[in-house]
């Protein structure tokens, strides 16, 4: 079955569904063509939070449809392929969290929302990449416990008067993390007049030489109004695709050909059609996780 007529059931099912599609900017192009809402973890979760529709579609990895279900206990939620698991949240343990409140009380932890409900429900904040120092900077702890991204902790660090500490010690994002200097290095001799925009959580000394940081949302608005017309970018490259469609007449390039994140990509067309059609692949969180969970989480909508 073709792309076309499998786009054009999913659309049809969708009505009958009363259902939204959300997706990230690293899926498939394919799926990205369907979604109702193309975002990064900040703007789904708030589109999440504001949707009327009986049943989400949530084209992300598993963290992102948790907090879905979070933020819409009603409705039913739907992630295409369970094994769409991030890789970066499994590294966080909700005992590293206990342990961490005990070492350094009267920190608060605030906890990047790529991590699972059970730990949201044991920090005082979630931030995104997006939002990240605003919400350290609203926190009233000078001591900071931060995970699981080590590289957006040094970011995070670098741009507020606090005492970060990340846990666990060494948690990253496997696709970002392998964005390297000397990929940038060879993409800027490749194409020495493009800027260099790139996600926090690529590493510290990539961040170093950027012309820009920025969320995935960050990185598309920054593109668009800069006057410049070429851009590296180091992030997943999924995202490029939507900026190709979104700036035309700019040429965008990959940091690191090698940027693609597997379980982003397990969500197929047919993947989201079977969802929908059977109902099934239904995200629950259980009751007291989600209420302790939620609370993080609106936190982070208020301060943001």
């Amino acid at each position: 079955m073709d792309n076309s007529h499998l786009q054009s059931e999913i659309r049809a099912l969708k009505k009958e569904r009363n259902a939204v599609i959300l997706a990230h900017n690293y899926q498939r192009p394919e799926v990205q063509d369907v979604a109702d809402y193309l975002g990064d973890s900040y703007g789904l979760s708030r589109e999440a939070a504001k949707t009327d529709a009986d049943v989400i579609v949530f084209c992300g990895v598993d963290f992102m449809a948790e907090t879905a279900k979070i933020l819409n206990p009603e409705k039913t939620v739907l992630i295409p392929a369970v094994e769409a698991l991030c890789p970066m949240a499994m590294l966080l343990t909700s005992d590293d969290i206990v342990k961490a409140r005990k070492q350094y009380p009267g920190a608060e932890v605030v906890l990047y929302i790529n991590t699972h409900a059970s730990e949201k429900a044991l920090c005082d904040c979630v931030c995104t990449s997006g939002n990240a120092v605003k919400v350290v900077n609203a926190m009233k702890s000078d001591t900071i416990i931060f995970g699981p991204d080590l590289n957006l902790a040094h970011y995070v660090r670098k741009r507020t008067g606090k005492r970060i500490v990340p846990v666990p010690e060494k948690g990253v994002c496997p696709t970002h993390h392998q964005i390297t200097l000397k990929d940038v290095e060879q993409a800027r001799k490749k194409h020495p007049d493009a800027k260099l925009v790139v996600h926090p959580e690529v590493p510290a000394e990539v961040q170093d030489v950027a012309d820009h940081i920025a969320s995935t949302e960050g990185i598309i608005e920054y593109c668009k109004k800069s006057p410049g017309k070429e851009f590296i970018i180091g992030t997943e490259k999924g995202i490029l695709y939507r900026m190709h469609k979104e700036i035309p007449g700019k040429k965008f390039y990959p940091a690191s050909d090698m940027a693609i994140c597997p379980t982003m990509k397990t969500i197929t067309l047919e993947k989201v059609l079977s969802s929908l059609k059977n109902m099934q692949n239904r995200v629950e969180v259980p009751q007291d996780t989600a209420i302790k969970a939620r609370k993080s989480i609106e936190r982070m909508l208020e301060i943001t």
